[in-house]
């Protein structure tokens, strides 16, 4: 039997849910081999047919929002399109990363090769602020030094580019552990191998909106799964975290959290 999804919020007009690592949002021919995605599952556990006003790459968990009817997806999707929308990720980096970067680096649309027909296209307006929360050392050899160093960091993007967050963390040499496309192998296969966090390290962690309908601000907060969590309390970074998220560690994970989690697979859909 398969598990629900997890529920955190829904009306009449939108449901919003913490999609799980490893599900991919809608069916794409880039994933051929899926059977299973957050639209489909939604629809069934609803009893109703559901709409996607943005996307989460495949391996990102966390906030994901749906209307319930295709007018309150484009008047909901209208809205975004004006930056009435406000976006916080966690990722987990290689590195130590600065305090704070403001980041305005154009990026083109990275060309997939499983699909058929995309071509180079100009590049794009991307902008994301950088904070870093925490910082640890690990005495251990990886790379180059005898030590190891990672960030705990909390990512705005102001722009919805494909992999934009990805792609600009990879463009300041610090990416994000479990990305098997803009990442560092060696790093990677430790937190696979040695940490048991076999996914890429970068979550959805809040979205705040206005309410197409009501104008009633809203803020949701998707908690984090269980890979997320010990090593946040093996690195010592629980006090790090942002209070919306940190109110969440009491809470047991949802079933749904794991289940999807394909190891450090990338093939994956549109981060926006």
């Amino acid at each position: 039997m398969t598990p629900e999804l997890q529920i955190l919020y829904q009306d009449d007009a939108l449901v919003v849910i913490n999609k799980p690592s490893g599900l991919l949002v809608h069916r794409s021919e880039i994933d051929r081999h899926e059977t299973r995605f957050a639209l489909q599952l939604l629809r069934d556990q609803l009893g109703q047919r559901v709409y996607p006003v943005h996307r989460l790459d495949k391996p990102t968990s966390g906030v994901l929002a749906f209307a319930l009817s295709p007018e309150m997806a484009s008047l909901t999707t209208d809205l975004w399109r004006q930056r009435t929308v406000e976006k916080q990720y966690l990722a987990i980096v290689r590195g130590w990363m600065p305090d704070f970067v403001h980041l305005d680096k154009p990026m083109a649309p990275p060309v997939d090769k499983y699909a058929k027909h995309e071509k180079v296209r100009e590049e794009q307006e991307a902008i994301t602020d950088f904070r870093r929360l925490a910082q640890v050392e690990l005495p251990v050899f990886i790379d180059k030094y005898p030590q190891s160093r990672y960030s705990l960091v909390q990512c705005t993007p102001h722009t919805g580019r494909k992999h934009q967050i990805r792609r600009h963390l990879k463009h300041l040499a610090h990416p994000i552990i479990g990305d098997a496309r803009y990442g560092k192998g060696r790093h990677s296969r430790y937190f696979r191998d040695q940490l048991h966090a076999p996914r890429l390290l970068l979550h959805a962690a809040s979205l705040s909106v206005t309410h197409p309908l009501s104008g009633e601000p809203l803020t949701f907060h998707a908690p984090l799964d269980a890979i997320w969590r010990q090593l946040l309390q093996r690195f010592g970074w629980l006090d790090a975290v942002p209070a919306g998220l940190a109110a969440s560690f009491s809470e047991p994970v949802h079933p749904s959290l794991d289940l999807f989690l394909n190891g450090n697979d990338d093939t994956d859909d549109t981060e926006n």
